[in-house]
């Protein structure tokens, strides 16, 4: 069956289905609508695209505090250099900078790694699969973007803790 207007494609495909059900007891039959095939894979393609964006998620999550943890511990390690260092007259500012650094330095080391891998697999995909894969520079810079934020935003508690201590009772720390 052919219609003429794209926009009554699905009404005449209900019209058809409901006209043979009443003709025939046994669906012994099959209407493909290449609209309906295409409408179900959008609706897969969504699904897909929350299901990856759930997983990119979670994975950001648990790398930032992954780096959290990190530099929680070296401000344990390092309680008594910033001691010294306030008590040499650095200011708060100083040390949360001095931690932040650390955390986006780490966050960005790893969103290199990430976006070396993430260009390096396609290729490989493109290559030995013969499928065609690509990778946008837009991708690569929000990619890199979002790791130098997850460092910033999980940096942050580790920093301010650091700065927060009592010169003295961090001169004192062993």
């Amino acid at each position: 069956v052919r219609v003429s207007d794209t926009d009554k494609i699905m009404e005449t495909s209900a019209i058809i289905r409901t006209m043979l059900a009443g003709v025939r007891k046994k669906t012994d039959y099959e209407i493909l609508v290449p609209l309906e095939l295409l409408n179900q894979a959008e609706h897969t393609k969504r699904i897909f695209n929350i299901v990856l964006g759930s997983i990119a998620a979670i994975s950001l999550l648990v790398g930032g505090i992954g780096i959290m943890n990190i530099m929680l511990a070296t401000v344990t390690e390092r309680t008594r250099e910033i001691g010294i260092r306030r008590a040499l007259g650095a200011k708060r500012a100083d040390i949360i900078h001095q931690f932040l650094t650390e955390a986006v330095l780490l966050s960005a080391s790893g969103g290199v790694i990430g976006v070396v891998i993430g260009i390096a697999v396609p290729r490989i995909v493109t290559h030995f699969a013969g499928m065609t894969t690509l990778v946008t520079f837009w991708s690569v810079a929000l990619s890199f973007a979002i790791s130098v934020a997850v460092g910033v935003v999980f940096g942050i508690y580790p920093a301010r803790r650091a700065a927060m201590l009592d010169p003295i009772e961090a001169l004192r720390y062993e």
